[in-house]
């Protein structure tokens, strides 16, 4: 999945983003709010961490701002300011979660899963779908009990199909949610993201999940029946 941080201290920006693309998320960090908000306007995430005391534009306006978009993208508050008012102000305009500082990265990571679990409809890191299993918090997957090894592209590709049961993903969604900024020249090419579906298709086949291939449109899971 791919979260955006927006936070100023580059000690714990760097900290919580390596944290997060160890647990396999594409991660853009920005250190200002004006940025953020700008990006926020056109680009899509799966989640925003969000500090409070941002240059040029304060987190709340931000938050506030994407808000009046009608962007239901969920939004973590992570910040020093551990006052009653700024968690009820956040939270009334439309943080899902807040966070103050210092925060544990383990806590920090699993409720990230939660907050992604909660918006693709889903109540727990373990995804069962057919006889695929898929747990996030361990990043394993299991084909009749038995582990499936997959790398780490194949797997976040797998994440984000399940997280989008139903519907079709076209290979720039795909590519796109597998890269952040500091990525970006390495964009997986349309042929990329079929060689990676291929491989993935191969390495579950034992399983009666099937990816099917809408020519021109894009890719979709199903259990096949």
């Amino acid at each position: 999945m791919k979260i955006l941080l927006v936070e100023d201290t580059p000690d714990l920006a760097e900290a919580i983003a390596e944290r997060l693309r160890a647990d396999g998320h594409a991660v853009d960090w920005l250190t200002d709010g004006e940025q953020a908000n700008k990006l926020l306007s056109y680009q899509d995430y799966s989640l925003v961490i969000l500090d409070l005391g941002l240059p040029k534009l304060d987190g709340m306006r931000v938050l506030q701002l994407l808000r009046e978009r009608k962007n239901k993208t969920p939004v973590m508050i992570l910040t020093a300011r551990s006052g009653i008012d700024d968690r009820v102000n956040a939270l009334d305009l439309g943080a899902d979660d807040y966070l103050i500082k210092p925060v544990d990265l383990r806590e920090l990571s699993a409720r990230c899963r939660a907050l992604i679990r909660r918006n693709s409809g889903e109540v727990a890191s373990l995804v069962n779908y057919g006889n695929l299993s898929f747990n996030r918090g361990s990043a394993t997957v299991l084909v009749n009990d038995a582990e499936v090894d997959l790398p780490k592209r194949e797997l976040s590709i797998l994440d984000l199909l399940l997280s989008h049961q139903g519907r079709t993903l076209s290979k720039s969604q795909i590519a796109d949610q597998l890269c952040s900024f500091d990525d970006i020249d390495e964009l997986p090419s349309d042929n990329a993201i079929e060689l990676y579906i291929a491989r993935l298709r191969k390495k579950i086949a034992a399983s009666n999940v099937r990816i099917k291939t809408l020519r021109g449109i894009g890719y979709m899971i199903y259990v096949e029946q």
